[in-house]
C-alpha cells in the first residue's frame, strides 16, 4: 500500500527515477518464507513504469536494516499471501548490491547498470 502522506521524490544522480515509499507490503521467497518488505518504488519518470523494487531486509524496529533494489520484473503479487513474491534466491540477494539506510547509493546511470548486470540472470 503506498504511503499517501509521502509523495514521490526524485533521486539523486541523473538517472530519470523518482521513488515512491510502499509501506506493510510483505515480500517472501519463492518457498513463501518472509524476507522483509517493500519498501520504496523507484519510477521512471518518462515511462511510468516500476523499475525499481527496494526491499528492506533484516534489523528490528528499523535497526540494522539492508535495503536491496531489485528490478521490479522479479516481483509477483501473490493473493493468498497477501504480498509479494520475488523470483531472486536469498543466496543471490544477499550477494548483491544493497545499502544502509543511513547510505544510501546516488542512483545514476552506472548505479542502475550495475543492478541490470548483477540481476540479468534472472
Amino acid at each position: 500500500m503506498a504511503d499517501e502522506r509521502a509523495s514521490s521524490t526524485p533521486l539523486a544522480g541523473s538517472y530519470p527515477l523518482i521513488s515512491a515509499r510502499v509501506d506493510d507490503v510483505s515480500v517472501y521467497d519463492v518457498d513463501g518464507r518472509k524476507l522483509g518488505t517493500f519498501h520504496a518504488a523507484h519510477i521512471h519518470r518518462n515511462t511510468g513504469q516500476i523499475e525499481y523494487a527496494v526491499l528492506s531486509i533484516g534489523g528490528f524496529l528499523g535497526l540494522g536494516q539492508n535495503y536491496h533494489p531489485v528490478p521490479f520484473r522479479t516481483l509477483r503479487f501473490d493473493e493468498k499471501l497477501g504480498g509479494y513474491i520475488v523470483a531472486i534466491s536469498k543466496a543471490l540477494l544477499d550477494g548483491g548490491p544493497s545499502y544502509r539506510p543511513d547510505n544510501a547509493p546516488t542512483w545514476d546511470a552506472a548505479y542502475a547498470r550495475r543492478l541490470t548486470d548483477y540481476y540479468a540472470s534472472v
